[in-house]
């Protein structure tokens, strides 16, 4: 998947600013042209996740040709940026972990307290941690 951004030139106390118009409320910004790229996959993959996570909808990109109609973007640079569709994949994954007895047990109650599987309930509560420690 291939996302179009918009990067506001540099000047002598500003880097280059990004905005990803297909993403609300997506931007980022880089000291140079190269990092000012670079940021921008990241916001965009974290942008998605955050979206997956909360159940929202992934809007498909639009072409360069599209935004650059937009007057807000006259005279911004314009690039694409890839996407691993695999990061959008809510495809299950089986995995080994250990854990001590005494936590697995704790795991399986609150699991089943809450009518969940003890999958289901890992997973949940690392999205929470994740998304706690994100903010």
């Amino acid at each position: 998947m291939r996302y179009p951004i918009a990067i506001e030139s540099e000047d002598e106390t500003h880097a280059f600013g990004v905005v990803v118009p297909d993403l609300p409320g997506c931007f980022s910004a880089g000291d140079t042209l190269d990092e000012a790229i670079q940021m921008a996959k990241e916001a965009i993959e974290l942008w998605l996740e955050v979206q997956i996570d909360e159940g929202g909808d992934i809007p498909e990109p639009k072409s360069i040709t599209e935004h650059q109609a937009n007057p807000e973007f006259a005279h911004w640079i314009w690039a694409l940026v890839d996407v691993d569709p695999a990061i959008l994949s809510d495809k299950a994954e089986r995995v080994n972990i250990t854990l001590p007895a005494r936590v697995l047990r704790r795991v399986d109650e609150a699991a089943k307290s809450r009518h969940e599987s003890r999958s289901g309930f890992l997973a949940r509560a690392a999205l929470a941690t994740l998304r706690r420690e994100a903010s």
